[in-house]
């Protein structure tokens, strides 16, 4: 789990309570956008917040410290479907077929 459960409640419940606060000080369509901002702007920064906790975030959008889609920023590595030999690109460079599966 990212964030526990108890520190998502408290910025919940505060969100909240600054989003009623500013629609009781502004105009109506102000306090309105101000509170959706709010209600936008606090879950990135818990997420945020829980990647750098773990390392997610490097310093391009690809690769990273942390993990990602594909492993620890390593890339597709491909099995070949001919001679079950694991490489990156688009021709096994044992045998030469194009045949492969992906290998996350």
């Amino acid at each position: 789990m990212l964030i526990n459960y108890k520190t998502y409640l408290i910025f919940l419940f505060g969100s909240l309570a600054v989003s009623i606060g500013l629609q009781m000080l502004l105009p109506w369509p102000y306090g309105l956008i101000a509170a959706l901002a709010i209600f936008i702007v606090f879950p990135l920064f818990l997420r945020n917040r829980a990647l750098k906790r773990m390392g997610g975030l490097g310093t391009d959008a690809g690769t990273g410290g942390g993990g990602g889609f594909f492993g620890q920023g390593q890339g597709v590595r491909y099995i070949c479907l001919a001679c079950n030999n694991r490489f990156k690109g688009g021709i096994c460079p044992r045998c030469g077929s194009k045949m492969k599966r992906a290998d996350f």
